[in-house]
């Protein structure tokens, strides 16, 4: 039987990881990825036994502030996109919504990246609308034909790298995005040289 008191528990520690997961993401940008587990602690106002408590490793932390970020700034876009009676609007929406949470979580990307929390399955319900609205857009004779599905993830990769040359906290990237979205014009494209298999993070070394 479940009782008020309990109910009012586990109220506190979902409250709890809300603020400690805001709170990360905060910190974060302010400190950069590397800052302390402490003042994460004390900016959500917990003691730093409740942030293990909720999150035993860093990498549980980011991976839970990632899909925290995704689920308030990405998967809105995605219902929106899906829902649009242009397939190429949507998938505009789609690409604005990840480059911009990406400009903003920089430093959160970052940690999950020095933590190893980066994983290829956290990426999946994005790369599937991608898919799913490119192929929309294409039989609506919107965007190129000869567009493959490894294509949008490498586009979207090449979109993220370009936040790591300038501040982040800059509309810079909205260049890149135009030159990509006129890249994927139907209008006279050049050829497409032949796609190569995709490779997953950490399956390939620099």
């Amino acid at each position: 039987m479940t009782t008020g008191s309990s109910r009012r528990l586990r109220a506190d520690a979902v409250r709890n990881s809300e603020r400690i997961l805001r709170a990360a993401r905060q910190v974060w940008a302010e400190h950069g990825p590397d800052a302390h587990l402490e003042e994460i602690a004390r900016r959500a106002g917990v003691g730093i036994a409740t942030l293990y408590r909720r999150f035993p490793d860093k990498a549980g932390l980011v991976r839970a502030a990632l899909d925290q970020s995704i689920s308030e700034d990405i998967a809105p876009a995605i219902e929106q996109a899906l829902n649009d009676d242009d397939p190429r609007r949507g998938l505009v929406t789609v690409l604005e919504a990840a480059v911009s949470m990406a400009a903003r979580e920089h430093n959160t990307l970052a940690a999950a990246r020095n933590s190893g929390a980066m994983t290829a399955q956290a990426g999946t319900p994005f790369f599937d609308s991608l898919t799913l609205l490119t192929r929309r857009a294409q039989e609506a004779g919107l965007v190129r034909a000869d567009l493959v599905p490894d294509d949008m993830p490498r586009i979207m990769v090449m979109l993220l790298g370009v936040l790591w040359t300038m501040d982040p906290r800059s509309d810079g990237w909205r260049r890149y995005l135009t030159l990509v979205l006129d890249g994927l014009s139907p209008e006279t494209p050049t050829p497409l040289p032949p796609v190569v298999p995709l490779q997953q993070p950490g399956d390939c070394s620099l």
